[in-house]
């Protein structure tokens, strides 16, 4: 709980959220309400009067330090406390307390898992591991999130690791597709812009007028197939001369 220092009165601010900014050599601060600034910068609150705590701009708020006339004017060209307000809560550095640090770690913590959980499959079983056997699993090889970096890109880094070291069976999962093509359209396009997106063909038939390929594939390329075989592809691929099919979500390259 922070309290403020004020020359006749003491104000407390109670779940106080911090929004910093820095202009020259000057730290400015306000208080805001949590989960108020997030619903403030996306348009969502419009009511600043929800939003801040007391509407001042502060140099320590947690000291009750205010910001003085001349610092405000020499920093932000302006006395104007609701201009220089609106300045720090749209550009400001939100400064997170220690609840509210641990429900973002732990929300990026459970997207981290989830990635890798729907990503990868057992091999043996063809069926996805829950997040808590793949949280085991990294703490057995020591892999951690840094909250940080992407959660994205250490998900994929993470599953490059799982499956290289097999703690647990797993494989990335992929998917299996079968793609029709009128000959003229395989002719045109197959060789040149749609195999490269196919990881392994399993079959290739020909009847003469039209060709059908089953293949499997990363699933990041399933809407790069979309576009090219449903949508065109350089004027190589007509309307109604291609089309995609899932056949297994939770297919792997044998």
């Amino acid at each position: 709980m922070a309290v403020i220092n004020q020359p006749n009165s003491q104000i407390k601010l109670t779940n106080v959220s911090l929004v910093r900014m820095k202009k020259g050599k000057k730290r400015f601060e306000i208080a805001c309400y949590q989960n108020k600034i997030q619903d403030w910068r996306s348009k969502i609150e419009k009511d600043i009067d929800e939003v801040l705590q007391i509407p001042q701009v502060f140099i320590n708020v947690s000291k009750g330090q205010v910001a003085n006339k001349e610092d405000l004017q020499s920093n932000f060209g302006t006395t104007d406390q609701n201009k220089i307000i609106l300045e720090i809560l749209s550009k400001g550095e939100i400064q997170l307390n220690e609840k509210e640090r641990n429900a973002n770690l732990q929300q990026k913590q459970n997207e981290f898992l989830n990635i890798i959980s729907t990503k990868c499959i057992n091999p043996r079983s063809k069926k996805r591991y829950p997040p808590s056997m793949i949280d085991k699993a990294l703490n057995e090889i020591k892999f951690h999130l840094n909250p940080t970096k992407q959660t994205k890109i250490q998900a994929l880094d993470a599953i490059k690791v799982l499956v290289e070291k097999q703690i647990i069976p797993i494989a990335r999962a992929q998917m299996k597709i079968k793609i029709i093509l009128s000959k003229k359209a395989y002719l045109k396009a197959f060789e040149s812009d749609i195999k490269d997106n196919i990881d392994h063909i399993e079959e290739t038939e020909n009847n003469g007028k039209q060709y059908e390929i089953i293949g499997i594939i990363d699933p990041i390329n399933y809407r790069v197939l979309v576009g090219l075989i449903e949508n065109g592809t350089d004027n190589k691929i007509a309307k109604g001369e291609g089309s995609i099919e899932v056949l297994d979500m939770s297919a792997i390259k044998e």
